[in-house]
C-alpha cells in the first residue's frame, strides 16, 4: 500500500497557499484492507474512505472511463495495480494532477510544475472534455488564480468550448451549478468566474440572466463604462472589496438583472428595471435552487437599490417604507448588507471606483433616529392593532424628517 497526498493541496504547497484540504490517493490497496486499518467508507460511486483519526479522505487509485452524456455518465475502475500515474491522468488540470510522497518527493509525470510555473491552466489530456464540470471546475480556478497571474491555456479554452457546443454544460444539475458558483463568489476577484464562463459560450448556458447584460448600454454620463454585462462584473468586484459575505456579493451579481430585457427601442434608458430585475432574480433563484438566505437580499438589492442612490431625494416616509421593507427594525445586519450592495453598485463605475458614498449615511441616520422612537409610550397610551402600527409609523416617519432636515 502506498499513500500520496494530491490534487489541490499539492499545487497550493508549491504555489505557498493557504492549504485548506488534503486529499489522498491509495495505491495497492482494496476497501477490505482499508476497513481492517479502522477507515470509515464513505463513497458510493467509487471507494472513499475517511482517515480514524484526522478524517482526511484516503481514496483509492481509479480510473474512470465515458459511458453516457452529462458528468455522472462515468464507469469507475478501482483496484490495487491502477498506478499512481494511471489516477494522476483522469484528473482536469495539470496543476491538479501532481502528488507528493510521504517522504516529501513530487511526482509530476504530467508537467504540473512547468504549467504553474508558466502560469497556464491546461488540461491533462484530451478526455477532459468528458466531464462538464469541468467548465465551471476551469472558472473557478481561473478566479483563484488570476491575481497570481494565470490565465487559461489556448487549447484547453478550445476544449472549453467544444464542451458547450456539444450541450454538455446543458446536463449539470442546478445544485452542481450553485456550488460552484458560491465558491467563485467568495474568491477575490469573483467577475473572472463569469467572464470565462462567457468567453466560452457557458455562461448564456447557465445564468443566461446575466449573459444577457452584455452588450445592453446604459447612460453614458451616469455609467461611463456603458455596457450593462460590464458594470455589473464591476460591482460584483466592488462588492468584493467591501467584504467577504457571498450574500452581498452575489446581490451585485444580480441588481440589475433587469436592464437584460428592456426593450431596444428603450435603450439606453432602463425604466422600470428593478421591477424586472426581481422577476429575473427570482426566476434565476428557482431555477438554481439557491439558499433562501442569498435569494432574500439579491431580491431587495434589485427592487430597492436606486431607493438608496435617492436618498437625499426622499420623503421620510419613503425612507420609511424602504426600511420597513429591508425588515431593518427586526434585522439591522440586512441594512448593512443592503447599503454594501447599494455602495458597490455606485462604485462599480469606471471613474468611481474610490469615491464616497454618503446615501448608505443618510439611509443609516434615518434608521437611527426611526428606531431610536420610543415604542413602549406609544403602546402605553392604550393603541392596539392596526392603530398601534400607525401610530408608531407615524412617530418613525417624524423622527426621520426631523434628522435629516
Amino acid at each position: 500500500m502506498e499513500i500520496y497526498m494530491v490534487g489541490g493541496a499539492v499545487r497550493d504547497k508549491l504555489l505557498g497557499l493557504p492549504i485548506k484540504d488534503r486529499d489522498w490517493v491509495v495505491v495497492g490497496a482494496t476497501p477490505e484492507e482499508m476497513l481492517a486499518q479502522g477507515y470509515t467508507q464513505v463513497g458510493q460511486d467509487f471507494p472513499v474512505f475517511l482517515h480514524p483519526e484526522t478524517k482526511e479522505e484516503y481514496a483509492l487509485a481509479r480510473t474512470e472511463r465515458k459511458t453516457a452524456t452529462g458528468y455522472t455518465g462515468f464507469e469507475v475502475h478501482a483496484s490495487p495495480d491502477v498506478t499512481l500515474e494511471e489516477d494522476l491522468k483522469r484528473r482536469d488540470l495539470t496543476i491538479n494532477a501532481m502528488a507528493l510522497t510521504l517522504n516529501g518527493n513530487l511526482v509530476d509525470p504530467l508537467h504540473g510544475v512547468r504549467d504553474l510555473q508558466q502560469q497556464l491552466l491546461r488540461h491533462v489530456s484530451p478526455a477532459f472534455i468528458e466531464d462538464p464540470v469541468r467548465v465551471l471546475r476551469v472558472a473557478r480556478f481561473a478566479t483563484r488564480l488570476a491575481p497570481l497571474g494565470f490565465t487559461i491555456a489556448e487549447e484547453t479554452q478550445a476544449l472549453l468550448k467544444e464542451i458547450v457546443e456539444a450541450d454538455e454544460v446543458d446536463a449539470l444539475v442546478p445544485e452542481r451549478v450553485w456550488a460552484e458558483i458560491e465558491r467563485a463568489l467568495n474568491e477575490p476577484r469573483p467577475s473572472t468566474f463569469f467572464t470565462t464562463l462567457r468567453e466560452c459560450g457557458a455562461l448564456a448556458r447557465v445564468l443566461p440572466e446575466v449573459d444577457a447584460l452584455f452588450g445592453v448600454p446604459q447612460p453614458e454620463h451616469y455609467h461611463p463604462e456603458i455596457d450593462s454585462g460590464i458594470h455589473t462584473m464591476m460591482v460584483l468586484d466592488s462588492a468584493a472589496t467591501l467584504t467577504t459575505d457571498p450574500e452581498v456579493r452575489f446581490a451585485a451579481l444580480c441588481h440589475d438583472l433587469g436592464k437584460g430585457n428592456t426593450p431596444r427601442d428603450k435603450w439606453p434608458s432602463h425604466h422600470g428595471h428593478e421591477e424586472r430585475g426581481v422577476k429575473l432574480t427570482q426566476t434565476l433563484c428557482k431555477r438554481m435552487r439557491v439558499p433562501k438566505r442569498f435569494q432574500a437580499l439579491a431580491i431587495l438589492v434589485a427592487r430597492y437599490h436606486t431607493h438608496c442612490h435617492r436618498a437625499a431625494e426622499l420623503r421620510s416616509t419613503t425612507l420609511l417604507k424602504t426600511l420597513e421593507s429591508l425588515d431593518a427594525f427586526r434585522r439591522p445586519a440586512r441594512l448593512e448588507q443592503f447599503l454594501t450592495a447599494c455602495k458597490a453598485d455606485s462604485r462599480g463605475r469606471t471613474g468611481y471606483e474610490t469615491c464616497d458614498y454618503p446615501q448608505a449615511a443618510l439611509f443609516s441616520l434615518a434608521y437611527r433616529a426611526a428606531n431610536a422612537v420610543d415604542i413602549r409610550t406609544i403602546v402605553a397610551q392604550g393603541h392596539h392593532g392596526t392603530a398601534l402600527a400607525d401610530k408608531i409609523h407615524a412617530a418613525r416617519a417624524r423622527a426621520i424628517k426631523v434628522a435629516i432636515q
